[in-house]
């Protein structure tokens, strides 16, 4: 039997590409990621990641990546409410990697609070019918889904990566990080407006926009 895991990096941040991935494995290979020591990317150092991820797509059937730029996730989610849109968006993405794969059976890390409703999300986009497993925090629960979580956060470590090459410290990319914020904030005192690989739509991208045109308006 053909096992897939699917699970992302980058959901949250307000830069970057969101990162979909997904690996196939024979079912009775996958004990050995266990003696990899494959586990949830944000439990792992990011050398220990680009490590893994090396050996990963050694063992593997097959595997594959989408990303999600910023202009993708801003058009969906500026139609409707944020978080409903962005899980469809997801669902359907997830649904592109298993036709891609081709498994027996495909576990995911659910981006719905209602898990069954994500699965069936994926579902309804499937050409064929496969078992599901749809889980919150899968990627702490098996490790077919750890594998892909790992292969996702390299990918979008080296976005980062590249763009901090091109533009500067831009920190990690998620508005908890101050650099982050402090980053957004010098984009726009050089042009006014966001470049293209800020996610506009995003709330703190909004907000410091928000507040950079209050205080023009103030000087005039």
């Amino acid at each position: 039997m053909l096992i897939a895991g699917v699970d992302d990096a980058g959901r949250g941040s307000v830069i970057g590409p969101l990162v979909i991935a997904g690996v196939l494995m024979k079912e009775e290979d996958i004990p050995r990621l266990i003696q990899l020591g494959v586990k949830d990317s944000k439990l792992l150092s990011p050398r220990r990641r680009e490590e893994l991820d090396i050996e990963i797509k050694r063992i593997v059937q097959n595997h594959t990546v989408i990303k999600l730029q910023p202009k993708e996730i801003d058009r969906v989610v500026e139609t409707g409410r944020k978080l409903h849109k962005l899980n469809r968006l997801e669902a359907q993405t997830m649904a592109k990697i298993i036709e891609t794969l081709k498994p027996d059976k495909a576990y995911v890390d659910a981006s719905d609070v209602l898990e069954e409703r994500f699965k069936h999300h994926i579902q309804e986009c499937l050409s064929f019918k496969i078992e599901i497993v749809s889980e919150h925090k899968a990627d702490r629960t098996y490790p077919i889904v750890s594998a892909a979580s790992i292969i996702a956060k390299v990918e979008r470590d080296k976005e980062i990566a590249e763009l901090a090459s091109k533009y500067g410290d831009l920190g990690s990319g998620y508005p908890t990080d101050p650099k982050t914020i402090d980053f957004l904030k010098q984009c726009l005192e050089k042009t006014s407006t966001y470049p293209c690989f800020i996610r506009k739509s995003w709330k703190p991208a909004k907000r410091t926009k928000r507040e950079k045109d209050s205080f023009q308006k103030k000087l005039i």
